[in-house]
C-alpha cells in the first residue's frame, strides 16, 4: 500500500511545484500590464487637461475679439444716428421757415381773392348796365341777340372748318399719295413677273398635215376616244401643220396637250394606246402640279405649310382668274404683300401666308360662297393662325378688314390684278362697269352730266354752279367716291373729279 500512497504523494508535491514555478511570471506579467495602462490613463488625463485649457483660452479670445468688434460698430452707429438726428433738425428749422412763408402767402391770397370778388361784382353791374344800353339801341333782347350771334359764328365756323378740312386733306393725301407711291412702287420693282392673260385654247403643233387623219381616226373613232378621255374639245381645221384643244378646264386642256404631243412622237394612234397615253400624262401632270407647288413655297419664303396647302397651290398652276395665271398671281401678291408689310412695320409672317394662300378657294370644285371665306376655312382646317385666316378671307371685303395686315392683303391683291396685261376683260362687263359708274354719279343732287373716261378710272361730274358752291364740290367728291367704293368692285383706283364751271355772257350792242 505504501508503494502506492508515496509515489502518488511525489506526482502530488510535484505538480503543485510545477504549478506555482508556472503562475508566478504570469502574475509579473500581468502587474506590469497593470503599471502601463495606469502611465497611460495618467497621460490621457494629463492631456485631456491640457486640450481642454487650449480650447477656453481660445473662447476667451474670441468672445473679447466679439466684444471688441460689437463696441466699435456700436460706436459708428451712434456716431451716425447723431449726425441724421442733426439732419433732422436742421430740416425741421427749414421747413418752420417755408410754412411761415406760406402762411404769409396764403394770407397775401386770401386778400387779392376779396379784390377779385369786389372787381367780379363791379363788372357784373357794368356788363348789365351795358346790355341794357344795347338793348335799348338795337331792339333785341339778350337772348335773341345771343342767338343771333351764335348762328353767325356757326357759319363762319362751319365755312372755316371746312376750309380747313379741304386744307388738311390736301396735305395729308399729297403726303400719303407721295408715300404710298414711294412704298408701292418699290413692291412692284422688286418683282419681275410676266403679265399675259392666258386663253381657253392650247395649239399642239404637227409635223406635217397627214397626221391630222391619223388623229381622226377610221370613222372618227381615235378623236372620239381621245376627247372622251381627256374631256377636251379637238378641232381640226384648215389650220396648217397644228391642232387646236379647247377647254376651259386649264388641268385637262394641259393632260390633253401632253398626251396629244407624246401620240404624235410615239406614231401609233388607236384608242388602247391612246387610253394609256392619257393615262401616262395625268401622272404626269400630277408631279408638275407637286413641283409648282414645291416652287411656289420656295419663291415666296413660306415655310412649315401642311402638305395638302402644297398641293393645292400647285393646282393653282392650271387655274386662271380673268385669264391671269393664279399661282403666279398669288406669288406676286406674297410678294407685293411682304414688302409693303416690311415698309409699314406690319407683321410679315401673317401678311405672306395670307397673301400667298389668299386665292386658295378658287380650287374649291363645286364650293358655295365666295372664294374668299373658302380660302380662309382651307387655312384653318390645314392649321393656319386665324390672324392669317381671317386676313385671307377679308381680301374682297366679305367679311370686313380689322388689322393693317388685313388691308396689306387687299391692296397687294389688287396691285397684282390691275397690272397693265395682268387680266382681260370682256367688253360687254367693260360696258356695263361704266355705266354703272355714271349712274352712281348722276344719282347726287346738283350733278348736270358725267363722262367716264380712261377706261373707267376717272369719272368726272359737271356740277351747277347756282346749287354746288366751291366748299360743297370737294364733299361732292368725296362722297361719291365713297359710293363707289363701297357698290363697285374694281382693281386699282378710280379718280372722281368735280367739275364746277360759271360763265358771265353779255353782248355789246
Amino acid at each position: 500500500m505504501w508503494e502506492v500512497i508515496v509515489p502518488a504523494a511525489i506526482l502530488g508535491v510535484g505538480g503543485i511545484v510545477l504549478f506555482f514555478a508556472w503562475i508566478k511570471p504570469e502574475k509579473e506579467k500581468i502587474h506590469r500590464l497593470a503599471q502601463e495602462t495606469d502611465r497611460e490613463r495618467e497621460q490621457l488625463r494629463r492631456d485631456t487637461e491640457t486640450r481642454n485649457k487650449e480650447a477656453l483660452l481660445e473662447v476667451r479670445e474670441e468672445a473679447q475679439r466679439l466684444r471688441d468688434e460689437s463696441a466699435l460698430e456700436l460706436k459708428e452707429k451712434n456716431a451716425e444716428l447723431q449726425k441724421f438726428e442733426r439732419k433732422l433738425a436742421q430740416k425741421e428749422e427749414t421747413l418752420d421757415g417755408k410754412l411761415g412763408a406760406l402762411d404769409r402767402q396764403w394770407e397775401s391770397v386770401r386778400a387779392r381773392e376779396r379784390e377779385i370778388d369786389r372787381q367780379h361784382k363791379e363788372a357784373a353791374a357794368l356788363r348789365q348796365l351795358h346790355q341794357d344800353a344795347l338793348e335799348r339801341v338795337s331792339g333785341m333782347t339778350g337772348e335773341e341777340a345771343k342767338h343771333a350771334l351764335i348762328k353767325e359764328l356757326e357759319d363762319q365756323t362751319r365755312h372755316e372748318a371746312t376750309r380747313m378740312i379741304m386744307q388738311i386733306e390736301e396735305e395729308a393725301k399729297n403726303e400719303g399719295d407721295k408715300r404710298a407711291r414711294s412704298i408701292v412702287t418699290m413692291a412692284i420693282q422688286r418683282i419681275a413677273a410676266d403679265h399675259v392673260s392666258e386663253t381657253t385654247v392650247s395649239v399642239v403643233p404637227l409635223p406635217s398635215d397627214d397626221i391630222k387623219g391619223r388623229i381622226i381616226g377610221r370613222e372618227g373613232r381615235n378623236i372620239r376616244a381621245f376627247e372622251t378621255l381627256t374631256g377636251v374639245d379637238v378641232i381640226i381645221d384648215d389650220t396648217p401643220e397644228a391642232v387646236v384643244l379647247s377647254s376651259f378646264d386649264p388641268v385637262r386642256r394641259e393632260v390633253a396637250r401632253l398626251a396629244l404631243e407624246a401620240l404624235v412622237i410615239d406614231g401609233r394612234i388607236h384608242p388602247g394606246r391612246i387610253e394609256e397615253i392619257v393615262a401616262k400624262a395625268q401622272e404626269d401632270v400630277d408631279a408638275i402640279i407637286k413641283e409648282a407647288g414645291e416652287r411656289a413655297v420656295m419663291e415666296s419664303g413660306v415655310t412649315g405649310l401642311h402638305p395638302e396647302i402644297v398641293k393645292l397651290l400647285g393646282r393653282m398652276k392650271y387655274r386662271t382668274s380673268y385669264g391671269q395665271n393664279l399661282l403666279d398671281h398669288s406669288i406676286e401678291v406674297c410678294l407685293v404683300g411682304t414688302t409693303i408689310a416690311a415698309e409699314l412695320g406690319a407683321n410679315i409672317t401673317i401678311a405672306k401666308r395670307a397673301c400667298l394662300l389668299h386665292d386658295m378657294g378658287k380650287i374649291v370644285p363645286d364650293a358655295d360662297g365666295p372664294h374668299a371665306l373658302l380660302s380662309q376655312e382651307l387655312m384653318l382646317k390645314y392649321g393656319e393662325s386665324e390672324a392669317a385666316a381671317y386676313a385671307a378671307g377679308a381680301h374682297h371685303n366679305d367679311i370686313p378688314p380689322h388689322t393693317v395686315e388685313d388691308v396689306i392683303v387687299q391692296l397687294a391683291d389688287t396691285i397684282s390684278a390691275s397690272r397693265p396685261g395682268a387680266r382681260r376683260e370682256m367688253l360687254e362687263s367693260y360696258v356695263k362697269r361704266l355705266q354703272k359708274l355714271e349712274t352712281i354719279a348722276d344719282s347726287f343732287p346738283g350733278v348736270e352730266k358725267t363722262y367716264a373716261v380712261q377706261a373707267g378710272r376717272e369719272i368726272r361730274l359737271m356740277v351747277r354752279p347756282e346749287i354746288v358752291d366751291d366748299v360743297q364740290a370737294h364733299k361732292l367728291a368725296r362722297d361719291a367716291a365713297k359710293r363707289i367704293e363701297e357698290e363697285m368692285e374694281f382693281p386699282g383706283q378710280i379718280k372722281v373729279t368735280v367739275i364746277r364751271e360759271t360763265r358771265a355772257i353779255d353782248y355789246a350792242k
